[in-house]
């Protein structure tokens, strides 16, 4: 028998406690609770949240009885703390015990198996149970309850990206903002003010997300070095200057409510403030070398981390940092909407009628305006960016052209990932290269004038894909899906293109578009007095993307 312990109760009477009674092996199923895991990792303390049978003076004697000089007091949530020396001694009692018994019982004595069916929570058939048992047990039950459904409970803490609700913008119309004054009005005036209170609110909301964009991103970007001055000047452009114009036209409509919500006229005011939405010339044709050079730094891992933090915290609703950046351009073309709808819910005898009418021309025109020099810029931005390995690779051409059509990328017949772009006067196909750590479009092959392209529309399964390892283990249906050929009029000049596109709309689009751009370079001759006159667009940029294929600079 091992030496024996004194113990004290809480009124303070000593008693004599033999340890080879409280330490003896009890044969149980091995459960994953705290307790074993930290036995197996050789942790010396262990720690239990939540035991509500124990107090900070029952483990306070507890752990004196093993001679600990300084016993640790648990604290508000209730901790238990087992110190290495119980281990020790348990691992001790159990060892004697195994070989007491080996030296009393026979070799040959058959002994009937105990069923391993108890666990960490049941009691243990024993005639005598000791103050010290019952505590003893009590944790057992206690770890046992807690960890019996978990195999570990020092699993690291993810954060979750719904742990924080995204903030949510007020949707309330005019008539749930001003409920009483609709009721003296005509259901064409309350739809009036309700386009315009949606004009006002829009304003407020372009104005709060602008100041968001720089407080949480192209501030503490600076700050961190996450990208240089000059990178976030690019990315980011004049985007200071267009809060104090949209919160001016914020403040004077402001001005024109009454104290019952409603506003009579609104059309010079309007007609007086949207020549300053010229400012928007800059910051639209800034916008393609923004998101290419957006794109291009989201490879860095420090940059991509931010951008991904940002996008998971509430206050950026879950959206990335380009929608917040594309938000003027879409505030932008969406003013001859709302002049359209307020004007529509006008009577011809209002005041407001001309002058709404000639706010519409106004914006219709300054947009127009915005249009053709955006295009031109992006036009600009990629003829820079073509890398051409020969002479004669129609590079006079592409100087002439003042307007890209259509650009994205395709797959050709042997699984090659190209980016076209289609000029106003010529088809140019490339691969994306980096070059000195900046994107660039290598021309590949021989680029086709449009007034020698012929196109031609393939039907599905009408191309044979050869070339390409991948293929002989693709269906033939799914190899042949989606194709279109480009070529010259003259086989001699050079070879044909059996292009791919992602899917059948998306083949459409181009097939249309360069049947449209053949159409009109044969029937103006490909003048570039006459493309000044081609109409285009006002894209939505929040689709183009950089992150392509690249290939080798030597071509193959």
């Amino acid at each position: 028998m091992g030496p024996n312990a004194r113990t004290m109760d809480v009124s303070g009477k000593s008693e004599v406690v033999d340890e080879g009674d409280v330490w003896a092996p009890v044969q149980r199923e091995r459960s994953y609770t705290t307790g074993s895991l930290s036995e197996s990792s050789g942790v010396s303390a262990h720690c239990v949240q939540g035991c509500s049978v124990l107090s900070c003076v029952c483990l306070s004697h507890y752990l004196l009885s093993y001679g600990v000089s300084k016993p640790v007091m648990c604290d508000t949530e209730n901790l238990v703390v087992i110190s290495s020396l119980q281990l020790k001694r348990r691992n001790q009692g159990e060892r004697a015990a195994a070989q007491v018994t080996e030296e009393k019982e026979p070799r040959n004595k058959r002994v009937r198996p105990v069923a391993k069916t108890l666990s960490a929570t049941s009691t243990p058939q024993q005639g005598k149970v000791t103050p010290l048992k019952k505590l003893s047990l009590s944790i057992q039950r206690s770890i046992g309850c807690r960890n019996e459904n978990r195999l570990f409970s020092f699993s690291p803490r993810t954060r979750s990206r719904d742990s924080g609700s995204a903030k949510k913008r007020s949707s309330k119309l005019w008539s749930e903002t001003y409920d009483s004054a609709g009721e003296e009005l005509s259901a064409r005036e309350v739809k009036r003010q309700e386009v315009i209170f949606e004009l006002m609110q829009g304003e407020r909301m372009l104005v709060e997300d602008l100041h968001l964009v720089k407080k949480n991103y192209y501030e503490p970007m600076l700050k961190l070095s996450i990208m240089t001055q000059d990178e976030l000047n690019q990315i980011f452009g004049i985007l200071d200057t267009l809060p104090p114009l949209h919160q001016d036209l914020f403040d004077r409509l402001v001005k024109l409510r009454h104290e019952d919500g409603t506003v009579d006229q609104m059309g010079p005011t309007m007609l007086d403030w949207l020549p300053q939405l010229h400012t928007y010339k800059t910051y639209c044709c800034n916008q393609v070398a923004a998101k290419a050079l957006l794109d291009h730094k989201r490879r860095n891992p420090a940059v991509h981390n931010f951008l991904q933090l940002c996008q998971e915290s509430a206050f950026s609703r879950k959206l990335d940092v380009w929608s917040f950046l594309d938000l003027p351009r879409s505030r932008l073309v969406k003013y001859p909407l709302l002049l359209k709808e307020v004007l529509k819910h006008t009577v011809a005898e209002h005041p407001d009628h001309a002058t709404l009418s000639q706010a519409l021309s106004v914006i219709q025109a300054i947009i127009s305006v915005i249009n053709g020099k955006a295009g031109e810029a992006e036009c600009e931005y990629y003829r820079k960016r073509l890398c051409y390995l020969y002479e004669n690779q129609g590079e006079e051409e592409v100087t002439r052209s003042r307007l890209l059509l259509c650009h994205g990328e395709l797959k050709n017949n042997k699984g090659q990932r190209l980016h076209v772009f289609l000029f106003e006067t010529i088809l140019v196909l490339t691969r994306l290269v980096t070059h000195n750590d900046q994107p660039e479009f290598q021309v590949y092959r021989q680029p086709i004038p449009l007034p020698e392209l012929v196109l031609e529309e393939l039907s599905d399964g009408e191309v044979r894909v050869g070339g390409s390892i991948r293929g002989a283990f693709t269906a033939a249906n799914e190899r042949a899906k989606n194709y279109f050929r480009v070529s010259f009029r003259d086989r001699s000049r050079g070879q044909s293109h059996t292009l791919q596109a992602n899917d059948s709309f998306n083949k459409q689009q181009w097939v249309t578009c360069i049947r449209n751009a053949v159409v009109a370079s044969r029937e103006q001759g490909a003048s570039p007095a006459t493309s000044q006159d081609t109409p285009c667009t006002l894209i939505n940029l929040s689709d183009l993307s950089l992150n392509c294929h690249e290939d080798k600079m030597e071509d193959g």
